[in-house]
């Protein structure tokens, strides 16, 4: 069961919240203040975060900066574009204004669900993806940005995630929390997937040899390139087709 947690002082609000998220499905826990939610957040990982700004204590705009990995929605009744811009660059995943409609709220929590989940099956086990899989890496501009810049260096086994970071214009500690909100995954973990999904394509093509395969995709020993295959796939590279 996914869980959300709702970081708002309105009670009424949260209520509300709480009603239609429990109904659909969800998990749901509360917080009432910032200093609250990051102790709550010190003992639980929830799904996804839905966080006010105007809170007691710590506000929501010095609770985004410590949130690690999870996604948040903000919601806040202000509605300068300019701020907006800037809690989604400092890692939000998108912004509600107050008054909100909580059927729009709920269509919005879903589809952001449903495609996290979809991005992590794109980069798992398999290198067969459906169709709507393929579709929410190109409808998020931001992870086809950052999967394509990785491409570019796919047989550079000294990329390091500042160089993604610095072409994408952005902060290191902010790329980690954009990749880890829409992928569940580290940058260390999401180039390495990458690489071992364009592998799989390659031996697949039967052109290249397993150790023409491994640089090609950025590992410079082949027996470690074996062992990621192999745990990522079930099978050795020889296995899936081609001659060692």
């Amino acid at each position: 069961m996914k869980h959300i947690f709702i970081v708002d002082d309105d009670i009424h609000i949260g209520n509300m919240l709480e009603e239609v998220l429990q109904r659909e499905g969800y998990k749901v826990s509360r917080a009432y203040s910032g200093t609250e939610a990051l102790l709550v957040l010190s003992t639980q990982t929830p799904d996804l975060i839905l966080l006010d700004l105007m809170l007691p204590g710590l506000n929501g705009e010095e609770v985004l900066p410590k949130i690690q990995g999870i996604p948040v929605i903000i919601l806040s009744a202000r509605s300068e574009t300019d701020h907006k811009v800037q809690l989604l660059l400092d890692g939000a995943c998108d912004y509600i204004t107050k008054p909100f409609d909580a059927e729009i709220l709920r269509s919005k929590i879903n589809s952001l669900m449903k495609k996290r989940d979809d991005m992590k099956r794109y980069f798992s086990n398999s290198s067969a993806v459906s169709h709507d899989e393929e579709n929410t890496l190109s409808t998020n501009p931001f992870m086809d940005a950052v999967v394509k810049n990785i491409e570019k260096h796919l047989d550079d086994s000294t990329f390091e995630a500042k160089v993604l970071a610095d072409s994408l214009n952005m902060s290191l500690p902010t790329l980690y929390r954009k990749i880890k909100q829409y992928s569940d995954l580290s940058i260390l973990e999401l180039t390495r997937n990458i690489r071992l999904k364009k592998a799989a394509e390659l031996l697949a093509s039967q052109q290249y040899s397993v150790q023409e395969v491994a640089e090609m995709v950025g590992f410079n020993d082949t027996a470690t390139f074996r062992k990621r295959f192999t745990e990522q796939y079930g099978v050795t590279p020889s296995q899936y087709g081609i001659p060692a």
